[in-house]
């Protein structure tokens, strides 16, 4: 029986995406682990500035469904440096943490690719792209640990990179921008005279 035109092709390219779906897969689970063993050690990146506060926060926001302080982190940094500066540094650096969510997102597609309950979710988000949108970017703002469901789905869902960190970024800005102007506050709380 002859080989068909493209079949060989279409067997690589699936293996291909296959073997980056398990690579992104182990990627995040080691980093989760890591980023969990180390956080206490990862304070010590305040001493920084601003470049510690974002490097803390791609820490904080880079493990999956493992619990991680980022935002009283945030807090006590609003209280030492500019509220703006700190919610700018820690929401970019939280944003681009996400991707780990997103990863794993990708990498799981696989498993759901085929699900009815998928399919239906697709086709609404590939329809109502700006509703989804709004919601990781409502997502990221509200304080929840589940925000790393969102970024799971987004990458199940195929949802541009850009456009994710983009949505991503300003819902994490914004709260972060609360937890540092609480944190700078809240000076005036202890040392009022």
């Amino acid at each position: 029986m002859p080989l068909q035109p493209g079949k060989p092709t279409i067997r690589r390219t699936n293996l291909r995406l296959t073997i980056a779906r398990l690579v992104a897969l182990a990627f995040v689970i080691a980093i989760s682990v890591y980023i969990f063993s180390i956080r206490d050690q990862a304070q010590e990146l305040a001493r920084f500035g601003y470049p510690g506060i974002f490097l803390l926060s791609i820490l904080a926001n880079a493990t999956v469904l493992l619990p991680a302080p980022g935002v009283l982190f945030v807090f006590a940094m609003g209280a030492v440096f500019h509220p703006i500066g700190v919610a700018v540094a820690a929401g970019l650096g939280a944003a681009l943490g996400e991707l780990s969510g997103y990863l794993a997102g990708f990498s799981g597609q696989a498993i759901v690719e085929n699900a009815q309950v998928y399919n239906r979710l697709r086709g609404w988000m590939e329809r109502h792209k700006v509703l989804s949108y709004l919601a990781v970017l409502t997502l990221a703002f509200i304080p929840n640990p589940l925000f790393d469901l969102a970024g799971v789905s987004a990458g199940a869902l195929k949802m541009p990179i850009p456009v994710f960190l983009l949505f991503c970024a300003i819902g994490k800005i914004l709260k972060m921008l609360l937890f540092a102007y609480a944190g700078a506050s809240s000076l005036n709380w202890f040392f009022a005279p």
